[in-house]
């Protein structure tokens, strides 16, 4: 494993010593592996495996932020324990952290070290994943954008923009009367039929740009084909492709993580009514996945009153609730249980009624509107994943 290192100290201390401790520290790591370092500058400082900030003293904060336009991340400050290099790493860690980089301290024993320079270096080379935006986020979603080379760079995540046009062009020339699909749905067959093609485009696009789930600015198709993404979007999250409408990315991220972490399908809607007394909070929208019904009834998109969505009624049992932000760097998640479903004319398709142990969050911070719900108590579990990998 090939190993730059960029050294940066405090010219108010001594170089001779700081680099025999300098020495002593990449020897006895080298010697416990496949770990060959070699001095570098900010020009071949990414021609390597894995690229280290080595902090020798205190008082480099200043030459770090000198040489930061020339770096990106992740960063890896390498540190011993004497100098104050450990201090000064936690001051350049803070302020990274606090711009949203990906960062971390490497400090400890060369044994401990060592094993974390294996795994960066297996995470390093797992090649990212795909998850389409078909289309832009929808015009109301104004806190939702994210930044797409920090996606790539702290998750690991290539968002690949698609046109509208390429889905409309691939649902005008799809064929359903061969589209195996195990969803019996009495419902106005003309409809069934649309819809069932926007659920065939969506595979199709799927496996043409290699994606492991999609995003889609769903209510621009109902100018165009007359017809909702309810139902294809039901299918492909039943069918372990994560798919989230409106175009709302970090919903979309949240679903797939979700997934990632937890291993089931996730229900993206919207808080509708909350109750802050009871801690109790409604949740609505049109595109449950069909694996997570009991029962369930088709019926048309609710604010244009057209296509084909889901009513379906949820199992009265523990949820968790999971919110990824658009800066990347924060979230929510709660446990709760789903005590009732309701049925009014006035909300999208699917309700839930769902106690928290407190329902403040979603009026005083929340990371825009859309949640995903899952089943089950899955806090701690997300908890420590996301901490690994935020």
């Amino acid at each position: 494993m090939k190993i730059s290192v960029l050294p940066i100290v405090s010219k108010l201390h001594d170089d001779i010593r700081i680099n025999k401790e300098t020495k002593k520290l990449l020897d006895e790591i080298e010697s416990l592996g496949n770990y060959n370092f070699y001095l570098s500058d900010k020009s071949s400082f990414y021609d390597s495996d894995i690229s280290l900030i080595l902090v020798q003293s205190g008082g480099s904060e200043g030459y770090f932020l000198e040489m930061e336009k020339d770096l990106k991340a992740p960063y890896y400050l390498l540190t011993y324990g004497s100098n104050n290099s450990l201090a000064a790493s936690m001051e350049i860690l803070s302020y990274l952290k606090g711009k949203g980089e990906k960062a971390e301290i490497l400090h400890g024993s060369p044994k401990y070290i060592a094993k974390r320079l294996f795994e960066i270096n297996k995470k390093e080379i797992v090649q990212p994943i795909n998850l389409g935006v078909i289309g832009k986020p929808s015009d109301w979603l104004i806190s939702s954008n994210v930044d797409y080379k920090k996606c790539l760079e702290i998750l690991n995540i290539n968002l690949v923009d698609i046109e509208i046009d390429e889905l409309v062009d691939i649902y005008n020339n799809t064929n359903v009367e061969d589209y195996e699909n195990d969803t019996i749905i009495e419902f106005n067959p003309k409809e069934v039929i649309k819809a069932k093609k926007v659920s065939k485009a969506l595979e199709i696009i799927t496996k043409k740009y290699k994606l492991e789930g999609l995003t889609i600015r769903c209510f621009d198709l109902l100018g165009k084909i007359h017809t909702t993404g309810c139902l294809g979007l039901s299918l492909l999250n039943r069918d372990k492709i994560i798919g989230s409408c409106e175009g709302d990315i970090p919903a979309m991220l949240s679903m797939y993580f979700l997934n990632k972490i937890t291993r089931q399908t996730g229900f993206q809607a919207n808080p509708s009514r909350i109750d802050t007394d009871q801690n109790e909070i409604v949740f609505a929208h049109c595109t449950l996945p069909l694996d997570m019904t009991e029962s369930y009834k088709i019926t048309t998109h609710f604010e244009s009153g057209i296509g084909v969505a889901i009513r379906g009624k949820m199992k009265k049992t523990d949820v968790t609730l999971f919110k990824l932000s658009a800066n990347l760097k924060d979230y929510y998640v709660a446990e709760g249980e789903i005590i009732e479903n309701l049925e009014e004319d006035n909300l999208c398709r699917t309700q839930i009624r769902i106690k928290l142990n407190d329902v403040r969050y979603f009026l005083t911070n929340p990371y825009g509107n859309h949640h995903i719900i899952v089943y089950g108590k899955h806090k701690n579990k997300i908890d420590q994943y996301m901490n690994n990998h935020l």
